[in-house]
């Protein structure tokens, strides 16, 4: 482990009061949550379709049979738990240290780990609702029905999260952004920065701790005052030993 970077890590975080952490499918891999760009993740397996295909708003829509079965056997993983980023996380919340948790996974971990104040940019698989009458659905649910899910009321049940070509929810940007304005210190992990608008958001940071954790470069690095090149619950997990 970096030893050097470590400390100025720590140190950083004991001279900030308003952290904000912005993390990507990395943070929940140490989960055994896939993520999508990964050698084994879902990008590389073989499908009749392609996973963004499926994915889409489009499929969706002409095709709901197909995406719930991909839906149910890929995307959800109800026996996951937090892992060592996610509790690290929520004891900065818990200590007054962090402001927020902006995340683009779905998976709820952060949450259950303890985080309470939480940006899902892209949704979330706990959140599920009837698309003629609103009601809430959980995941468990979804993983009991069969086929594509319906309401008591006969309208298709969909998952509250954003497929491609949909936009993200203007509510929970504004709040991400409003959150990276007032930040003292970005923490930004377990994202390679390609996907937009989300990765976008660390333009709006205008402080001098931007700190990038990621095992690979991303393309925001010139941008960063620290980079570590560890796994991010190893790195954040650091922290819980004090």
């Amino acid at each position: 482990m970096e030893k050097d970077a470590m400390e100025t890590l720590k140190q950083w975080i004991k001279e900030s009061s308003h952290i904000v952490f912005f993390g990507g499918a990395g943070v929940s891999t140490e989960s055994k949550i896939p993520d999508f760009r990964s050698t084994d993740g879902l990008y590389h397996q073989e499908y009749p379709y392609p996973p963004e295909t499926i994915l889409s708003h489009t499929f969706y829509l002409r095709n709901p049979e197909e995406f719930y079965r991909f839906y149910r056997n890929k995307m959800l993983f109800p026996d996951a738990q937090p892992n060592k980023a996610h509790l690290a996380l929520a004891k900065l919340e818990a200590d007054g240290k962090l402001d927020a948790v902006i995340t683009q996974n779905i998976d709820g971990l952060h949450q259950k780990a303890g985080s309470r104040k939480v940006y899902e940019l892209h949704g979330s698989v706990h959140r599920n609702y009837c698309t003629q009458c609103g009601k809430f659905y959980g995941m468990k649910d979804i993983l009991e029905s069969q086929g594509v899910p319906h309401c008591t009321c006969g309208g298709i049940v969909k998952p509250d999260v954003v497929l491609y070509e949909e936009g993200l929810d203007s509510a929970t940007l504004r709040s991400s952004v409003r959150a990276i304005e007032q930040a003292d210190m970005l923490i930004v992990g377990g994202t390679s920065l390609t996907v937009y608008p989300a990765a976008g958001l660390i333009d709006y940071y205008r402080g001098r701790k931007l700190v990038l954790i990621n095992r690979d470069e991303t393309g925001r690095d010139t941008m960063a005052d620290l980079i570590i090149r560890e796994p991010i619950g190893e790195t954040l997990g650091y922290l819980l030993e004090e």
